[in-house]
C-alpha cells in the first residue's frame, strides 16, 4: 500500500488458489473453494491498489514435491516480464503459520531474484522476447508472531526471520484489514490470531537479504532507498 501511495507499480504472484485450505468458512468443496479464493484475491488486491496480480494453478500444499528448477523459472519469467526493482517474499521459516508452501516460495523466489538477470538462466524466456532483468533489492517478510494450528509449542520453538526494516502503516492499517476481510473463507484465521493481528496491521517488518552492490543491512532506511536508475 505504501508503494502504491508513492506511485509505484505493484505486482502479486500466487502459485496456488488455496483449495486445500483448512479454513474455508462455508465454502464448497476444493475446486469451488479455489474459484472462491480467486475472487477473494481479486477483491483484496483492488482494495490495496495492486497494479496486477496472477494466481497460478499449482497444487495447494504440494509445492515441496514440485520441480525447484521449474518453480524458480516461473518466478524468473515474471520478474523479467514485470521488471520490479524490489521483490518481497516469505522468509524461509514459512511465514506466520510456518507453511511449507511459503518456504518453497521463499527459496524459489530467492533463486529467481539472482537468476533473472543472467541470460544463461532460462534462455527459453529470451526466445519469447523477454530480456534479463536484475531487481535491485530482495526482502523477506518478518511477521510479529507465529500461529500454527494445533501446534502452540512452535510459538516459542520455531526459528523465525529477524528484521532490518520497519514500516509504520499509520492510517493505511485500516485498509489492510479491509483487504484481509475480503478473504471471507479465511475468517477462522482472523479469529485464531485474535489480538496479535492488530499489531500486524499497524506495523510491517522486513529483512533485507540481497541488494545490488555491497552494503550493510544497517544502512537500509526505506524499502526504495538506494534504488538506482536502470541506466546506472
Amino acid at each position: 500500500m505504501l508503494a502504491h501511495e508513492a506511485g509505484a507499480e505493484t505486482f502479486v504472484l500466487c502459485f496456488t488458489d488455496g483449495q486445500a485450505a483448512h479454513f474455508r468458512g462455508d465454502a464448497p468443496p476444493d475446486a469451488d473453494l479455489g474459484k472462491l479464493r480467486r475472487s477473494e484475491m481479486d477483491a483484496a488486491t483492488a482494495v490495496l491498489g495492486v497494479t496486477r496480480h496472477e494466481v497460478l494453478t499449482w497444487p495447494d500444499g504440494e509445492l515441496a514435491k514440485q520441480s525447484f528448477q521449474e518453480l524458480a523459472g516461473i518466478v524468473a519469467e515474471h520478474i523479467r516480464r514485470w521488471q520490479p526493482q524490489v521483490v518481497l517474499t516469505f522468509g524461509g521459516d514459512g511465514g506466520v503459520n510456518l507453511h511449507r508452501d511459503h518456504t518453497m516460495i521463499s527459496t524459489v523466489t530467492t533463486a529467481a531474484f539472482h537468476w533473472a538477470g543472467r541470460a544463461e538462466m532460462y534462455p527459453d524466456h529470451i526466445d519469447t522476447g523477454l530480456h534479463p532483468w536484475a531487481p535491485q533489492k530482495l526482502y523477506y517478510s518478518s511477521p510479529p508472531f507465529v500461529s500454527v494450528r494445533d501446534r502452540p509449542e512452535l510459538t516459542n520453538l520455531a526459528a523465525t526471520v529477524p528484521w532490518s526494516l520497519t514500516l509504520e502503516l499509520g492510517p493505511l492499517a485500516g485498509r489492510k484489514l479491509e483487504a484481509f476481510q475480503k478473504h471471507s473463507s479465511q475468517q477462522g484465521v482472523l479469529k485464531r490470531v485474535g489480538e496479535h493481528v492488530r499489531e500486524a496491521m499497524r506495523t510491517e517488518r522486513y529483512l533485507l537479504v540481497a541488494k545490488r552492490g555491497i552494503a550493510s543491512v544497517t544502512e537500509d532506511q526505506a524499502m526504495f532507498a538506494g534504488i538506482l536508475d536502470d541506466d546506472s
